[in-house]
């Protein structure tokens, strides 16, 4: 049919340009965050890249349904503007009728967002969390970086390296400070070289002075030395035994479904829930008076999709804490929301109104 062929490119123009929009949005704020991340020593500086590209891929499923939501609004709502639905309407076809022809249009979209919701989003989660304990277990020596101070992996001792050389074996001007039994110990000294001494790694510091300060309060002792050796842990942190839920595989949390499990699954789930209740919603708020002002509905529009979203996080945390059940969550929120915009839309395909229903009432008694 020439209309719905007319309306499914309209539809593509909208969502494509929206699309570009929101990843770019998301995309800048992702890359300055993951640059704070970076700067606090959470993230891999050289690997600031990856880490955006994982969270922006996590990020697609409500990004999609989003541009999804605002062209189907926006395309009805311009129809409604230029007076294109009354032709719609003088055709005799309703408001129902344009379910299929969206539908049609919406149906890769909703598949996109369930794939990546059930698969891509832990993946990319899980990707993610090593690159951040990879980074997180490296050796005291592999994190210090010139001109910086860097904390060791047992957050007992301080690093700071004024300049190094290019092997990365060896610096100047070495400042060093641990606490460790009771005792502080500040090590300053012109150089220093790294040597492995058969499976052991020692940091080898020339022309320097050692200042010990007892924490409980016994005393102060300076001394000089020429050259000062000492053992440095190599070896990397014992991983973390049981994984974030967001990490674990949709297959992982049905077969273990304990309460933090049951909550992310509901997150997941009710990202592809979400994006088919939206098409619905879509064409229900898209109604517009063309004498009103033109972004009202869009506005409505933008109010609904946060106000989902953030009970879709709110249904997660309840779940988690055992607030309420997995099951009565998903019927009450997802499909009250379908059984909202379904009743809704019958209201707007037959012309329900509440004083002309009224009337009926009354008058059927009399």
């Amino acid at each position: 049919m020439l209309f719905h062929s007319t309306l499914r490119k309209e539809l593509a123009r909208s969502f494509g340009a929206t699309l570009v929009v929101l990843v770019t949005i998301v995309m800048t704020m992702t890359l300055i965050r993951t640059l704070s991340q970076a700067s606090r020593g959470s993230v891999n500086p050289q690997e600031v890249m990856m880490v955006m590209g994982y969270t922006v891929l996590g990020y697609l499923p409500p990004i999609l349904t989003l541009s999804l939501f605002i062209s189907i609004v926006g395309t009805l709502s311009r129809m409604y503007r230029d007076s294109e639905m009354v032709i719609w309407f003088a055709a005799g076809r309703g408001l129902s009728s344009l379910l299929r022809p969206l539908f049609a249009f919406a149906w890769p979209v909703l598949l996109v967002v369930a794939v990546l919701a059930l698969v891509v989003w832990p993946w990319a989660n899980q990707q993610t969390q090593e690159l951040k304990d990879r980074y997180g277990r490296r050796g005291d020596l592999e994190r210090v970086a010139p001109g910086q101070f860097q904390e060791s992996a047992s957050g007992r001792r301080v690093f700071f390296l004024d300049k190094d050389t290019p092997d990365n074996r060896s610096g100047r001007n070495i400042f060093i400070s641990t606490i460790e039994r009771d005792r502080e110990t500040v090590t300053s000294a012109r150089s220093g070289r790294v040597e492995n001494l058969g499976d052991n790694q020692f940091l080898l510091l020339a022309n320097g002075q050692r200042l010990e300060t007892s924490l409980k309060g016994g005393g102060l002792r300076i001394s000089e030395f020429e050259e000062h050796g000492s053992q440095v842990r190599s070896g990397t942190l014992a991983a973390a035994q049981e994984s974030p839920a967001k990490t674990r595989s949709t297959l992982a949390l049905l077969q273990d479904p304990t309460r933090i499990n049951l909550a992310e699954l509901a997150w997941r789930l009710g990202l592809a829930l979400a994006a088919l209740n939206f098409v619905v919603l879509a064409i229900t708020v898209s109604s517009v008076n063309p004498r009103v002002g033109r972004s009202g509905n869009l506005i409505f529009a933008l109010f609904a999709f946060i106000v989902y979203y953030n009970l879709l996080n709110l249904g997660q945390s309840w779940i988690g804490s055992g607030r309420t059940g997995f099951w009565p969550f998903m019927l009450a929120l997802h499909g009250g929301t379908l059984a909202a915009g379904v009743l809704w839309l019958a209201k707007q395909h037959n012309n329900w109104a509440l004083a002309g229903t009224l009337r009926r009432l009354r008058a059927s008694r009399a």
